[in-house]
């Protein structure tokens, strides 16, 4: 289903919109101010934002230039609409980031094909893993700098599922998509419903790196690991839950026993400016998972060193 952002003022765009995406089912999300926008992206992952208005049009193009300076948001295709806008519009509009201006006469045909090409480019462009539609690794490491030249107080959480190889071996590629995804929306809706002052990034595989504040640490790392424990067993079979492992061959070529799966989260905290760069949190943080997953059952570990 396509998630479409919907901003309308004094224009009425539903059907049109309906009729030029053809057989896409679409689900439409009003909104009428940026943080009713911003709270959308915490439950949803849009595929399109429209923008339609009339008038002088400002009110529209300054909601455009808030959306492309926040980090998520500016990677979601954006569509303007004014059924008369003036060349100093239209030139305004494309300057600000908008992905399409739609204008005049609502050629269906033809608006059908530029928005479609429009939404393949963005699946294709977009810096996004493919699975579970988070922001991937340059977009991670993008954010991550940000705060660390802000000076923001933060936490850095790397979320790890502990033996996914195994279990993906054991059942199949199919199970093992699904449940990346699933762990995926769970890190996700626990951590935006948490706090505003988030992002949730999928590193790969089955890594995944969220950004919150240091106070939330407690919180929400405790609230995942629990509802992972809990959602877990549900994705294996009930005899191997009952015996509480699984057989299958390690790296190495040779059958060994595997627990029922579990998470392992690496927590570190930019306080005092403890980094200076990217590249000083992922040494401390590769160390610190090594020590989280050797312990057992799921668990999240908080490094207390100051520096290496």
């Amino acid at each position: 289903m396509l998630q479409c952002a919907l901003y309308q003022r004094d224009v009425s765009l539903k059907v049109r919109l309906k009729s030029v995406l053809g057989k896409k089912r679409i689900r439409f999300h009003n909104f009428q101010k940026f943080p009713e926008l911003q709270e959308y992206i915490h439950s949803y992952i849009l595929d399109l934002i429209v923008i339609g208005g009339k008038g002088n049009f400002s009110s529209e193009l300054k909601l455009l230039k808030k959306i492309k300076k926040h980090s998520i948001l500016s990677l979601v295709p954006i569509v303007l609409y004014h059924p008369h806008p003036t060349k100093k519009q239209l030139l305004a509009g494309m300057s600000s980031g908008a992905d399409e201006f739609l204008a005049k006469r609502w050629d269906k045909d033809l608006i059908s094909g530029r928005l479609k090409m429009l939404l393949k480019r963005s699946q294709r462009d977009l810096g996004m893993n493919p699975t579970t539609r988070l922001p991937g690794m340059s977009l991670i490491q993008k954010e991550m700098d940000r705060r660390i030249k802000k000076g923001e107080i933060f936490a850095i959480c790397y979320a790890d599922l502990d033996d996914f190889k195994a279990y993906n071996d054991y059942y199949g590629y199919f199970y093992g998509d699904r449940l990346i995804r699933k762990a995926s929306e769970l890190i996700r809706d626990i951590v935006y419903g948490s706090t505003k002052n988030a992002f949730v990034g999928h590193i790969g595989g089955d890594d995944f790196i969220f950004l919150i504040p240091a106070k939330k640490i407690h919180q929400i790392c405790s609230r995942i690991i629990d509802s992972f424990d809990q959602m877990i067993l549900s994705f294996y079979q009930e005899e191997d839950v009952k015996r509480s492992f699984i057989i299958t061959k390690n790296r190495r070529g040779v059958l060994e026993k595997f627990p029922i799966m579990t998470l392992s989260i690496a927590v570190v905290v930019n306080q005092d400016r403890m980094f200076n760069h990217v590249g000083e949190v992922s040494h401390m943080i590769t160390d610190l998972k090594k020590y989280t997953k050797s312990l057992s059952g799921s668990n999240y570990t908080i490094e207390r060193r100051k520096k290496y």
